[in-house]
């Protein structure tokens, strides 16, 4: 097997200087940087990233908490953040965590090494956070927030759901109602208690609204619309907490006969890249700034690793995006 001391002598260069090569080419001479990537390619030399990472006592590997894939968001910043980090030299380990399987994942995480951990997973009381801060290891929660309110970068999710509930609220729906998930997690926790502070303002109290607590998958979301559907009175609008419900609505009201928005109002959160698409055209809240969240959190946690920023706590900034799914009740 070809070794780094193989390289050096085939390049005229002393092993020390096929390290920086390797590891910091900045430092060194174009010319000397030219040759010895010449001698790698001639004797078809590979790295030992293990060996490498022993003397740098770094790794080269971020770990990617990730939600499921059925949600177009963690596809959106699975994609911005796997990008990001693969053009900073790192790779990327990706789990797609769901309610069955967090716990074995966490058990895999806290047994891997890498140099830090950015996830979309914890719960708000999670004692995964103690453990991740004990270790000493950066990490960063996106679309998450635990209740130590330390390390995240989430949307202000009480004025997303304060948004989109006003939004349809403005259009002279008074009947309307919530799906949302599970409210362990700070994300639909938040974007309820938008939903309940708009309702109050129009005088509607919210425990007498149809509501919806899902666990956000397409069975869980199919079996709430059938749940609407035997209302003694629909709603007229339905406000979902992702954009991931509410283009699953959608499609259960195409199935069903039903027109958007004629019959049923639709309002999600997120705005996705997929909410754009015309075919689709969904009205929603979403993030005010260009990148997305999972681009704004790496970014983040890049700052920490290099000890730029210690302690992130960062909530972005909301605003409506009306499209095709939202109209003005003609009833009023």
């Amino acid at each position: 097997m070809v070794s780094s001391k193989d390289v050096a002598k085939h390049a005229g260069v002393s092993q020390t200087t096929v390290s920086r090569v390797l590891n910091t080419p900045e430092l060194v001479k174009p010319k000397t940087v030219e040759k010895v990537m010449k001698a790698i390619e001639e004797l078809n030399y590979i790295p030992n990233d293990i060996a490498r990472s022993l003397v740098q006592k770094k790794t080269g590997i971020i770990t990617l908490i990730s939600g499921p894939l059925h949600n177009p968001f963690f596809v959106d910043t699975t994609t911005a953040i796997v990008n990001y980090v693969n053009a900073r030299g790192y790779k990327v380990n990706v789990y797609f965590g769901t309610e069955d399987n967090l716990h074995s994942i966490y058990n895999a995480v806290l047994e891997t090494k890498a140099d830090a951990i950015i996830l979309s997973s914890m719960l708000y009381q999670d004692d995964l956070f103690f453990k991740l801060e004990k270790l000493g290891i950066p990490f960063i929660m996106f679309n998450r927030k635990h209740q130590e309110n330390r390390h995240f970068v989430e949307i202000d999710n009480v004025q997303a759901g304060y948004l989109a509930t006003n939004h349809v609220l403005s259009l002279g729906h008074q009947s309307l109602c919530w799906i949302g998930g599970p409210h362990q997690m700070s994300t639909f926790y938040g974007r309820y208690q938008g939903f309940a502070r708009a309702l109050k303002e129009q005088g509607i109290d919210a425990k007498s609204v149809p509501t919806f607590f899902t666990n956000t998958n397409k069975q869980d979301i199919e079996s709430a619309f059938e749940e609407l559907l035997k209302l003694d009175k629909r709603p007229t609008a339905i406000c979902a907490a992702t954009d991931a419900i509410a283009i699953e609505i959608l499609n259960l009201c195409l199935e069903r006969g039903f027109q958007v928005p004629r019959d049923f109002n639709v309002i999600g959160i997120d705005n996705v890249e997929l909410s754009k698409h015309h075919s689709i055209s969904l009205t929603t809240v979403g993030i005010t700034a260009e990148e997305n969240l999972g681009f704004l959190a790496i970014e983040k946690l890049f700052e920490v690793m290099e000890k730029k920023s210690t302690c992130i706590q960062q909530t972005e900034s909301v605003k409506l995006f009306p499209r095709n799914t939202t109209c003005k009740n003609e009833l009023i």
